[in-house]
């Protein structure tokens, strides 16, 4: 009953000015062929001299073959609410393509309430697809059900790279809207509550092209002593709440960020004897966290996507029954629900691209100016969180930065919702601590021995205030760096 397409043929139903939802959270499970033909559509259009661009709502980052290749082609008019890729970065950054940041739970619901524009179509991954319209995911939800609801027509791309055996691993729900929303029966980070599948009105089916691509989920880089270091000082600061009664004994569920220090932190908790096994509730699933489940240290992970490397996933696979009873897939809404991640009183770790002394922190803009990628889930879990803890290395560029500044260049998280931070050098718990007091605990014990007399200079030169800052100085450190690329021997009276 449904047609089944070519790539080329599927995106030639896209249009210029036309909206696309893109299922999948990060390369899981997003697709794959047809963004590439779309791209590909883009091309010739341009070469022709004629428009063609499209509005691209995702669940997160994708893989290169969907925001890589669109960029590439320039057929991108707006892009939300996460990225991480290079090309498509340069195009934000430029203003060839408009981007708002958004916090991950809000899309599908600010798609709902119609303060953005609905999607035309929905362009989904799925591993299995029925007669009656349910629709199996693969590695990652995303904002798949909502996107599927809203738009006008679905293209399917059916991956057989990804198989049946992965239906189960879902749970499908989407919230009642206000006024009548009511709370989401989540208690327990296995409780399921949803569906195992997407279901939709088959006829809104207007394409299926069977492709057969792995995910395109990128190795992390190797643990380093920095990352090693920064994962042993959180398990200690974990332990330690333990033992001093902050944490209960039997533990809390932990959500963790994406990347090599979020691995080598949950390797480390995995690994202290002094933490019992463990729950997650987060979005994305990494590799470290495979292991530690065929070890009994983690005991169930519910989140938004496996984004692990082809081996563990063909693990999964392979042993899908033992893994189908311990991992759960949920829509982003409620794997970075903020009601939910109070409940269970999570335990959140994210990574700060930059902090300035009183425990702000900028996750997204380099200097203030350039996208990076993005706030993610960070937000989402960090106001919510039973103790919420960012970590960095303490420099960057081989030194030449510090992470450390005395006014962040750009805010995305405050000194209000950040508890701990941590890096190579220590552990900074802020809870409780006046704004200087704050100051003289993070440069006691995470900035790097050659920046911490620089940053007791700036406070020096700063009039006594609930929040020290001198006005004059506080991006010193920035234009040092923008003029001479270091912030080492950054002289502050060169800026009065």
């Amino acid at each position: 009953m449904y047609k089944f397409v070519s790539a080329a043929e599927a995106a030639a139903l896209i249009n210029n000015g036309d909206i696309v939802g893109m299922g999948g959270f990060t390369p899981a499970g997003a697709p794959k062929e047809v963004p590439t033909a779309i791209a590909h559509r883009a091309e010739e259009f341009h070469a022709r001299g004629e428009e063609f661009k499209i509005g691209v709502y995702t669940g997160a980052s994708t893989g290169d073959s969907c925001d890589g290749m669109l960029a590439r082609a320039h057929a991108i008019d707006f892009r939300t609410p996460y990225q991480s890729n290079k090309d498509l970065r340069i195009e934000l950054n430029n203003q060839d393509a408009h981007y708002f940041d958004m916090h991950l739970s809000h899309l599908a619901q600010e798609l709902r309430y119609g303060f953005l524009p609905k999607p035309k179509f929905a362009i989904i991954e799925a591993c299995q697809v029925t007669d009656d319209g349910e629709i199996i995911p693969t590695a990652g939800v995303g904002i798949m059900p909502t996107i599927c609801r809203l738009a006008d027509h679905i293209i399917i791309e059916l991956n057989e790279a990804m198989p049946a055996v992965m239906r189960g691993l879902h749970d499908i729900y989407e919230p009642a809207d206000p006024p009548v929303r009511r709370e989401i029966p989540i208690y327990h980070v296995s409780d399921r509550i949803g569906t195992d599948c997407i279901k939709v009105d088959p006829a809104k089916i207007v394409a299926i092209v069977k492709t057969n691509r792995p995910n395109e989920v990128g190795k992390f880089t190797p643990l380093d002593e920095t990352t090693e270091k920064i994962g042993a000082n959180v398990a200690l600061f974990l332990e330690n709440e333990i033992k001093a009664g902050r944490i209960p004994k039997e533990f809390l569920p932990i959500q963790s960020g994406v990347g090599n220090i979020a691995n080598a932190v949950l390797g480390a908790i995995g690994e202290n004897p002094h933490i019992p096994p463990f729950t997650m509730y987060t979005e994305v699933i990494q590799d470290s966290v495979v292991g530690l489940m065929k070890e009994g240290r983690v005991t169930f992970a519910s989140g938004c996507s496996l984004t692990v490397g082809a081996d563990k996933l063909q693990d999964i696979v392979d042993h899908i029954d033992f893994f189908r009873s311990r991992i759960v897939l949920r829509p982003q809404e409620i794997s970075n629900n903020p009601e939910v991640a109070r409940r269970l009183g999570l335990i959140t770790i994210n990574t700060a691209l930059e902090a300035d002394i009183y425990g702000n922190i900028n996750s997204t803009h380099v200097l203030g100016t350039k996208m990076m990628n993005g706030i993610g889930g960070s937000g989402d879990f960090t106001r919510n969180a039973y103790i919420s803890i960012y970590t960095t290395p303490s420099t960057a560029k081989g030194g030449l930065i510090s992470s450390f500044v005395p006014m962040v260049s750009h805010l995305d998280h405050s000194e209000h919702s950040v508890k701990v931070i941590v890096t190579e050098q220590g552990i900074a718990d802020l809870r409780g601590k006046s704004p200087i007091q704050r100051a003289e605990e993070i440069i006691n014990n995470c900035v790097a021995p050659e920046y911490k007399p620089m940053l007791r200079e700036y406070l020096s030169l700063c009039k006594k205030a609930h929040t020290q800052h001198n006005l004059a100085l506080a991006f010193g450190m920035h234009r040092q760096f923008a003029e001479t690329g270091s912030m080492l021997d950054t002289k502050w009276e060169k800026f009065l």
